[in-house]
This record gives structure tokens, C-alpha cells and sequence, in this order.
């Protein structure tokens, strides 16, 4: 989705993620399930812009297909962020979007995320780290997780964060042509929801297991077909709840060979791994 109008500089990134792995180890009384994963950073962005409004109102212009403004992640941080302080300033926001939805890759938490550290600059706010996860956590599991601002290992909902130092890569990212409801997948009675807890430490790097890939699959067709072509060419794997595939590899040039001979009509990316945020250093 390209920029509407003529938003004012400069843009606010916001950055996907990819999980590594990502176990399902349980599931609380309300409902929700307990997991554990890595969250990796990768230096693939939607863009966002802002101008502050004096009279109060929050102003999307830019607005998502199919998605309404009261459900849009974009909206609800600032409204939130907003209700939270009791501020009275407003926004214009402008959403460059450039992740694709129900991916897996983190967009709409990421978006939110974005808005909720732009707006605490700009709104002169003066929140801290801890205090806009806590408000994070209201809007969605993994947008505590961009506020963190590093790679995590994750447990709980997503919001238990310790940081972790992963060796430098490069990713290849393909983006099936569906949108996985992330809802669906985990109401589904086949999901594996007893996988073996581990500790940080039991982390080695190429581990890989997505107990969601196995419900994505079986409803998405296609996202299997992606994978089975991308293992036989790397370490292929499911992120979040899909429908992105991705593998790592050691440098660009590794990557690009695979994508250089990708299926017509295929589309993706490749990604270079962060170790921060870019907008780490606003809080």
C-alpha cells in the first residue's frame, strides 16, 4: 500500500520479526496459550508518519482493506496511549505498508509498537520501556516484544522477554499468496499444546520446530508446497502462525542463489538479522 497524501517526515520504521522457533507449552484457564519462542529482528519495515494535531483527534490516512478504524492496531495504540495519559494532543498517522498481512511476520504488532514509541516522543510523554509494554500487552501479544527492542527469548503469551545474542545471518523470506487467521490456528483441536519446556540455554542455533506449521499447512495447502521447495534448498521453516516461510543463511550471496531460482511467480524478500531495533534509543 503506498502513502496517501503527503505525509511529513520523517518515517518511524517498524520492523518484522521472525520466530525461530516456536513451542506451544501450554494454556491458561481464560484461555490463552503459553509459548515459547525466539523472536528475531529483521531489517525489513513498514514505515510510519506522524503530525501531531492540537485539537485531540487521532487520524489515520492511510487505512488497511477489510480492516475497520476500530479494529486497525495503528488507531488502537494511539487511542490507547492516548486514554492511558490522559493527553490531550492528537495525531495524523500515515501507514506505508510494506509487511504482508497475516504473514507471521509481526506487522500489525510491530505498527502498533511503532505508533506507541513515536507518540510518546512526540507527545512528550516520558513513558518508560516497562511502562509501554505493560500498555503493549493490551493490544496484542507480540507487540510487547518491539518495545523489548532486542532478540528475545519469549515465554508466557509473549511477554516474558529475556534478551539473547544470535550470530549474524541473513534470511530468505517467501510470502505465500494467504492471509492465516492466527485465531483459527490456535482454536484448532489438532495443535499440539504439550510441547517440553526449555530453558534459554537449550538454544542452539538452527532450532527450528513451528508447532503451528502442522494446522497452517493442513488449512493452507500452499504454505506446505513453499516449504517442502525451500527445504530442499535450506533449513526452511514457518514463522509465527504463517503464511511466511523462511531460511537462514550465513550471507547475502547464500540467499540470494536460492531466491535467484525461486518458482515463477513467487514473491518475497531477503532480510538481513538485527540485533536492535531502530528505534531502540526513542524510549
Amino acid at each position: 500500500m503506498g502513502v496517501a497524501l503527503s505525509p511529513p517526515g520523517p518515517a518511524w520504521p517498524a520492523p518484522a520479526k521472525l520466530n525461530l522457533f516456536l513451542h506451544v507449552v501450554g494454556r491458561r484457564a481464560d484461555g490463552y496459550h503459553l509459548l515459547q519462542t525466539v523472536f528475531r529482528l529483521i531489517d525489513r519495515s513498514d514505515m510510519l508518519y506522524f503530525d501531531v494535531r492540537r485539537d485531540g483527534d487521532i487520524r489515520l490516512h492511510t487505512q488497511l482493506a477489510g480492516v475497520p478504524q476500530e479494529r486497525d492496531l495503528t488507531w488502537r495504540a494511539a487511542t490507547a496511549l492516548r486514554r492511558h495519559t490522559g493527553c490531550q494532543l492528537g495525531a495524523d498517522i500515515w501507514l506505508d505498508k510494506r509487511l504482508p498481512m497475516g504473514g507471521g511476520l509481526g506487522g500489525g504488532s510491530s505498527d502498533a509498537a511503532t505508533v506507541l514509541l513515536a507518540l510518546n516522543r512526540l507527545w512528550g510523554l516520558g513513558l518508560t520501556r516497562a511502562e509501554l509494554q505493560a500498555l503493549g500487552l493490551t493490544l496484542g501479544a507480540d507487540v510487547p516484544f518491539f518495545l523489548f527492542g532486542r532478540n528475545a527469548f519469549a515465554e508466557g503469551v509473549g511477554e516474558r522477554l529475556q534478551p539473547i545474542d544470535l550470530p549474524p545471518a541473513w534470511y530468505l523470506v517467501l510470502t505465500p499468496p494467504v492471509q492465516v487467521c492466527t485465531a483459527e490456528v490456535f482454536a484448532a483441536p489438532s495443535l499440539t499444546r504439550n510441547s517440553t519446556e526449555i530453558k534459554m540455554s537449550d538454544f542452539p542455533a538452527g532450532y527450528g520446530r513451528n508447532d503451528l506449521e502442522p494446522v497452517v499447512v493442513e488449512r493452507h495447502p500452499v504454505v506446505g508446497e513453499y516449504l517442502r521447495w525451500l527445504r530442499r534448498h535450506a533449513e526452511g521453516r514457518l514463522t509465527g502462525s504463517g503464511g511466511c516461510v523462511f531460511a537462514p543463511f550465513a550471507d547475502r550471496a547464500a540467499a540470494e542463489a536460492v531466491w535467484s531460482c525461486r518458482p515463477a511467480g513467487w514473491d518475497g524478500f531477503i532480510a538481513e538479522g538485527l540485533d536492535r531495533h531502530p528505534l531502540f534509543e526513542a524510549v
